[in-house]
């Protein structure tokens, strides 16, 4: 510093036997002692020094990213159970970058610390200044070229004095420290090596708050300079050149400092002119002081252009490092110091001025140089963060939105599909129950027309018949086959073709109707799978051979003329009267509906068939029961009435037909009979089965547009299955981005806080 310190500075004199080697006068404790105390009897007051600053600064920055590590790995968590769909794979990819960025910045904040560098020609007193500095004699000192290495202290907290070489873990004792850092001892070091010398932080202020002091060999020396810089020039804070008072500062310090001023913008530069008690009693002390002021300021503002002309002799100091180390150790000892030099106290007022100044600089640059690119980084991290959650909060809140849209539209569907179901599910079966109705009716009708043309199926028959037994069984089986494929056949010729088109468009209908319940891509599946690969036909089961197994044919002679055929005809065509002239005759009464009013009950006598043919086989029979009295007395009676001549010739011609019956009684006769009698009784057993037969057809209808109706049934039940599938996956996964957005929220607002820290961080401690 230039020009004369004022002497109006607070500051206690050493003569008083308290100075300034540990800081400010002790502060008395609520008990009487004095805190903190050191093990050599110093005494600090660390809440008034200027490397509090930093101290905090590094205690704050560092609980700011311990919770910057935190929520990093909570949002990356987070982020790997954030659907892919939700967050883009380079944001995500970049996002999961931040756990790293942050542990790397952690790492380093741990290591940072305030780093001051001594430079300087051989011999200018670094080690001495340093060692006033540390209030102990800690580097090796002597006249000559004494630094053979570069010697850092640091701290250490666990109360032992120990050091350790770079490259190696062992711990050395300080002993070892003249014979490896002393120039004039054979075991000496390489220039380029470093030493580790770690001192209590108990014993020194410095060192307990995060100060770490280099002391290097003497920079004309040594040529690489460059090798130098690299290693220990560029993390440091300030740098202290210490020149020579007696001289000037040479060329050689300035071509180092020049190389620093290339590696590093703006190095904070303090210019240290030790040896300043040479002048003590000079008449030139003043003018001396001002030209070296001169120059040093011409070598800060216009040569490297680091600071103002203000700040540039704010930076220079006149000391004696070798008094002020003096009376640091009188101090610790509690002693006044043993120095009678003259103007002692002004240089020692200076250099506190110096240790001041270097202290506040220190301070204020490390919290810069150490926190301020961190503070950027961790803020565009909490920043970019806050811009991830909150790109994953709109586009989950969007997503959200887009999935309620969708779970209305299908319930909408889903509720328009199952009234649409339950509505065509009793039109079908209404439509079934008709058609099954029109079918039975059609069936009925037709087998009872085709019963009617018997006769004409069984003249088709033309297999060659006789009378043996043997030959009428088999005559017999092959004639039900025929008439059971003639009736069938023709009941197929008649119904199949109105029956397959009543089918197909009542099938068509369905299908149409209930595929357009289904989504389009069932649609087209439905059409190719549910129609039939062959055309429906109904199947008529009459089984001829069972229906008429009971049928016994009748082929002995029968003379037409004969009394008993005669009783049968007179029989049958009373019958037959009686049939045309009731009323009820040629109406039908619906099987399922039974008469509105029961028969009226009558007076007159009717006999039955069966009562007429009872009473016919009584009269044959006491006829013929008489004998020969009988036809004796009716022969008589005859003969009596119309005269034998008469009688002859009825007798002859009774006669004659009766022959010409016998004779024509053939095998083709017996055929002709067979079939009569076969076409009755089939009739009569055909028409027992047309009920039971045109229910079965219905049935076989019913069945086939029941089963078509089921599959589609089927099929859209399955698709109101899968959009109730849907609904659920919907549901679930509006749960899912509801975490997601609320997670998403609270980790910006978590981001939003941090970045809020760091600005407030920034604004206490780097503005």
């Amino acid at each position: 510093m230039s020009g004369t310190i004022s002497r109006s500075v607070s500051l206690l004199s050493p003569e008083d036997g308290t100075g300034l080697a540990g800081g400010l006068p002790p502060v008395p404790s609520p008990k009487g002692d004095t805190k903190p105390k050191g093990e050599n009897g110093m005494f600090f007051n660390n809440t008034s020094s200027p490397l509090q600053h930093f101290v905090q600064a590094k205690k704050k920055i560092n609980e700011i990213f311990k919770e910057i590590d935190t929520y990093v790995g909570e949002m990356e968590k987070f982020l790997d159970q954030v659907p892919e769909d939700i967050i883009q794979q380079d944001v995500l990819k970049k996002a999961l970058e931040f756990g790293g960025r942050v542990a790397g910045i952690r790492e380093v904040l741990e290591r940072n610390h305030m780093k001051v560098a001594f430079f300087g020609r051989t011999s200018n007193g670094k080690s001495t200044a340093i060692n006033s500095l540390l209030g102990e004699k800690i580097l090796p000192t002597g006249i000559g070229h004494t630094t053979s290495c570069f010697l850092q202290v640091e701290g250490s907290t666990t109360g032992e004095a120990y050091l350790k070489i770079e490259g190696q873990d062992e711990q050395r004792s300080l002993t070892s420290l003249p014979q490896l850092g002393n120039a004039l001892c054979a075991e000496k070091l390489e220039s380029s090596s470093r030493v580790r010398i770690l001192w209590p932080v108990e014993k020194c202020r410095l060192l307990g708050e995060e100060v770490v002091i280099i002391d290097s060999p003497g920079i004309d020396v040594e040529a690489d300079l460059d090798n130098w810089i690299d290693r220990f020039c560029l993390d440091s804070d300030v740098f202290v050149l210490v020149s020579n008072a007696e001289s000037t500062i040479m060329l050689t310090e300035k071509k180092f400092f020049h190389k620093v001023s290339e590696r590093l913008s703006n190095p904070n530069l303090f210019i240290v002119h030790n040896r300043w008690d040479c002048s003590a009693g000079e008449e030139c002390q003043a003018d001396v002081r001002k030209q070296h002021t001169e120059r040093a300021v011409q070598f800060l503002t216009e040569e490297l252009d680091i600071c103002t002309k203000d700040e540039a002799e704010s930076r220079i100091f006149f000391i004696s490092a070798k008094e002020a180390l003096q009376t640091r150790l009188q101090e610790v000892k509690g002693q006044k110091p043993n120095i009678s030099t003259e103007d002692y106290f002004p240089r020692y007022l200076e250099f506190q001025q110096f240790e001041k100044q270097l202290e506040h600089c220190l301070s204020s640059t490390a919290v810069r140089t150490k926190f301020a690119a961190h503070t950027a980084r961790g803020r565009d991290i909490v920043t970019n963060s806050g811009s991830i959650m909150m790109s994953v909060q709109d586009t989950s809140t969007q997503k959200r939105a887009d999935e309620e849209i969708m779970k209305k539209e299908l319930l909408d569907r889903l509720d328009f599909t199952e009234r649409q179901l339950e509505l065509m599910t009793f039109e079908m079966k209404d439509k079934i129950c008709a058609i099954v109705e029109d079918v039975e009716y059609k069936v009925a009708k037709a087998l009872s027309e085709e019963i009617r043309r018997l006769s004409v199926l069984v003249d088709e028959f033309n297999d060659p018949f006789h009378p043996d037994p043997l030959v009428v069984n088999v005559y017999k089986s092959k004639l039900n086959h025929h008439i059971e494929s003639g009736v069938g056949s023709n009941l197929k010729n008649r119904l199949s073709s109105d029956l397959s088109q009543n089918m197909e468009v009542q099938q068509k209908e369905m299908m149409d109707r209930m595929t357009a319940l289904l989504p389009p891509e069932k649609q087209t599946v439905s059409r190719n799978i549910l129609p039939r690969r062959e055309a429906f036909e109904v199947l008529y089961h009459l089984n001829c051979e069972n229906l008429c197994s009971d049928f016994q044919e009748d082929l002995s002679f029968r003379f037409s003329l004969g009394f008993s055929s005669i009783i049968k005809r007179f029989l049958s065509s009373t019958q037959t009267k009686k049939r045309n002239g009731s009323p009820m005759q040629g109406m039908s009464i619906p099987r399922n509906l039974p008469p509105l009013t029961p028969d009226t009950p009558s007076n007159e006598f009717f006999v039955p068939q069966d009562d007429w043919s009872l009473l016919s086989k009584i009269a044959i029979a006491s006829i013929s029961s008489q004998g020969t009295m009988g036809g004796l007395l009716v022969g008589g009676l005859l003969f009596k009435t119309v005269g034998w001549r008469v009688l002859a010739v009825s007798g002859m011609i009774y006669g004659l037909v009766y022959g010409y019956e016998r004779l024509t009684w053939t095998n083709q006769a017996k055929m002709r009979a067979f079939k009569q009698q076969y076409v009755e009784h089939a009739a009569r057993k055909l028409r027992l089965i047309v009920d039971m037969t045109s229910a079965n057809c219905s049935h076989q209808v019913q069945q086939e547009l029941s089963s078509t109706f089921a599959r589609l049934c089927h099929m859209v039940d399955e698709t109101t299955a899968e959009m109730k599938d849907e609904v659920k996956q919907i549901d679930k996964n509006i749960k899912q981005l509801d975490e997601v957005a609320n997670k998403s929220k609270v980790l910006r607002n978590e981001a939003s806080f941090l970045a809020n820290k760091l600005d407030m961080f920034q604004t206490s401690y780097l503005a």
